[in-house]
């Protein structure tokens, strides 16, 4: 089993428990984009007031409240942990981009090392070892 999988993903979506005015849902959704909470409530409400929509915003901030989760203090994650997840990207291209640099560099290497050992030197040295050793 993977050693991560116990754990709740923190860069999911989730309402935070200690910096929230009505729900959180506001603050959740500044949080997990990066943006600030306050500019997020402003939008929500103006939205709310002058929106068209407005009635479909609110029916959808209210099930979004009841439906995300509260976020849990991960206190009891260890540094491999964090850092595994400050590693672990919001953006699927980024994370294939990595992943496809990861590759390459491993082919890279891979292609080095079959280089080396299908030499002639490495055939020659390697008699040498094993008459040193007989």
């Amino acid at each position: 089993m993977d050693e991560y999988s116990n754990y709740k993903n923190p860069k999911r979506f989730y309402r935070p428990s200690n910096d929230r005015i009505i729900g959180g849902v506001c603050s959740g959704i500044a949080e997990r984009m990066g943006w600030d909470p306050l500019l997020v409530r402003i939008a929500a409400v103006v939205s709310m007031i002058t929106g068209v929509f407005s009635g479909v915003i609110f029916v959808g901030y209210i099930i979004t409240w009841m439906v995300t989760p509260k976020r849990r203090t991960m206190h009891n994650m260890t540094k491999d942990e964090e850092s595994f997840w400050q590693g672990v990207s919001d953006r699927p291209k980024v994370t294939l981009s990595n992943i496809r640099y990861k590759f390459m560099d491993l082919e890279d290497r891979m292609q080095g090392i079959e280089k080396a050992v299908t030499s002639d030197e490495w055939r020659l040295r390697k008699q040498f070892r094993d008459l040193e050793q007989s």
